[in-house]
């Protein structure tokens, strides 16, 4: 797949914003979030336990009466530190800590929508702390080009009654936000990632990379703005 003409068909898809949150909101309503390790308005004291990150995303939202919280794409993280998990693929014990998707941090059981018409790829209940919980891999033919959408820390309901192959519209609802309980422990959000080549994975794909291996990721899982067009670029953190 060539990756220009794939980044101007993600960008023509359509000319009006795309959501994977309630459609009816405007992105005015958004609130940028930088969680990165050198962000000017975030400390790593909240890092400390999913219950004071959460405190300090919801405070966040409040204070600017927004609806929701967004960002990440390519932000380097120190949450990740927390858990074995994100170095348990490293032969070299490289850190795994540059995001690759975009959070959308909201209240928990918020509804999810698929932005354009898509198949059930697979889906799975990634358990492992600090991973994705319940997360659901959409693919979708647009023009000549086959990609896939992930939607990451979902509610345990929204893959029970789920069938590979199921066909969604675009603007359904796939599922909704679940609870730190079930969603590797984090303060309710979405982890929404593009994904050109999946590379054999069923159910899961890699949505934090180290330094070494960000090149190829960067082009394989490209920032997803250019498909969603949210009132305030993403920057690369990088």
């Amino acid at each position: 797949m060539d990756s220009s003409r794939f980044l101007k068909c993600l960008s023509n898809i359509s000319t009006k914003p795309l959501h994977v949150l309630d459609a009816s909101k405007s992105y005015s309503k958004y609130i940028p979030l930088d969680l990165s390790a050198n962000s000017a308005q975030f400390s790593s004291f909240y890092f400390s336990s999913s219950e004071k990150l959460g405190n300090y995303i919801g405070t966040f939202i409040k204070m600017h009466k927004a609806f929701a919280a967004y960002g990440g794409y390519l932000e380097k993280r120190t949450i990740y530190k927390r858990s074995t998990h994100f170095n348990t693929l490293n032969l070299d014990n490289s850190e795994r800590n540059i995001h690759l998707g975009i959070d959308f941090w909201c209240p928990v059981n918020t509804a999810v929508y698929t932005p354009l018409k898509a198949t059930v790829h697979s889906f799975c209940n990634n358990s492992n702390y600090g991973d994705y919980g319940p997360t659901i891999i959409l693919k979708h033919t647009l023009f000549e080009f086959e990609f896939y959408t992930l939607y990451g820390h979902l509610s345990l309901s929204s893959i029970k009654h789920l069938k590979v192959g199921q066909v969604f519209k675009a603007g359904d609802q796939i599922g909704s936000l679940g609870s730190m309980g079930e969603n590797g422990d984090y303060p309710p959000h979405l982890h929404f990632q593009i994904i050109k080549n999946l590379q054999g994975w069923v159910g899961d794909y890699p949505g934090v990379c180290n330094i070494k291996d960000l090149s190829f990721f960067k082009s394989n899982c490209p920032d997803p703005n250019l498909l969603l067009k949210i009132n305030c670029s993403v920057k690369d953190k990088i």
